[in-house]
């Protein structure tokens, strides 16, 4: 009978050794140190984006410790756990030929990134702007993108769901554009929202508006309003993608991200599914 107990209770010992094992491999274990390293937030080498980034920076991230690098000072010190990184990265999809859009990405040093940036654990990649002609809006987003990328790794922290999410998840919160004033870039939306389309979903109380006067809004951090955001390649071809985002300009908060892939039918915007639903929540 002893020899039975000491047995179940030599496999259970196992057993529970297996799962605190288990757990110290999860995302959220992973990155829980985070606020207590520094973030290198990696300097471009282009003299626009940099200032951009680094005014950004000074004035919005609040998570963590950070310092400015260049890129060779990123490839030595990639490999170290010690610190995260903060990077803008171009990204080209399957069917591309060339990079067609720029991401602002936040990876852990550590194992794996002498492969590169692929080779790094990812806490978030969020697209940024068009790769070779960004469009000046990316500049005026950019606090908000900040904001976005660290409740998002706040929110990682607290629970391997969200470590563990798509940022298309975001869109399950679009109940939250209710009540807020709802402004709309002209140029954010897809050819096939026609007049008379555009008229029937985004009707009063939705503001359309040219892209000047919605960034003011965004520059202004309008209090209770939501602002939409595209990113794409500056010339779409078939297989590139176009995201889709409603953020809210005062907070920072994500309501809605989506993204579709560009087809010779299919161009960059808001299209009419993405509006309708839009609608259905306004009404």
């Amino acid at each position: 009978m002893k020899k039975i107990l000491l047995s179940v209770l030599t496999v259970l010992c196992i057993q529970a050794n297996m799962s605190a094992q288990a757990q110290l491999t999860t995302k959220k274990v992973k990155i829980e140190d985070f606020t207590e390293k520094v973030t290198k937030v990696v300097l471009s080498g282009n003299i626009f984006y940099d200032s951009s980034i680094q005014e950004a920076v000074r004035e919005n991230w609040t998570v963590s410790p950070y310092e400015f690098c260049s890129l060779e000072d990123f490839r030595q010190l990639k490999t170290n756990p010690d610190y995260y990184f903060l990077i803008k990265v171009k990204g080209q999809f399957r069917r591309e030929s060339e990079p067609g859009i720029e991401f602002l990405s936040l990876v852990k040093g550590g194992q794996g990134a002498e492969k590169g940036i692929d080779g790094m654990l990812d806490l978030i990649t969020f697209p940024y702007a068009a790769a070779d002609s960004p469009t000046g809006r990316e500049t005026v987003f950019l606090p908000l993108i900040l904001d976005i990328i660290q409740q998002h790794v706040l929110s990682s922290i607290a629970t391997d769901f969200v470590a563990y999410s798509s940022l298309i998840a975001y869109s399950n919160n679009i109940d939250e554009i209710k009540g807020k004033q709802l402004v709309m870039a002209e140029e954010d939306l897809s050819d096939e929202v026609t007049p008379v389309l555009r008229e029937r979903y985004l009707g009063a109380p939705v503001i359309v508006a040219d892209t000047d006067s919605a960034d003011e809004y965004v520059s202004g951090n309008a209090a209770n309003t939501v602002v939409s955001y595209i990113v794409c390649p500056e010339n779409p071809q078939p297989g590139s993608f176009c995201y889709k985002m409603l953020i809210d300009v005062g907070t920072g908060d994500l309501y809605y991200f989506r993204k579709h892939r560009i087809t010779r039918k299919v161009g960059p915007g808001f299209l009419v599914e993405d509006v309708k639903r839009i609608a259905d929540v306004i009404d």
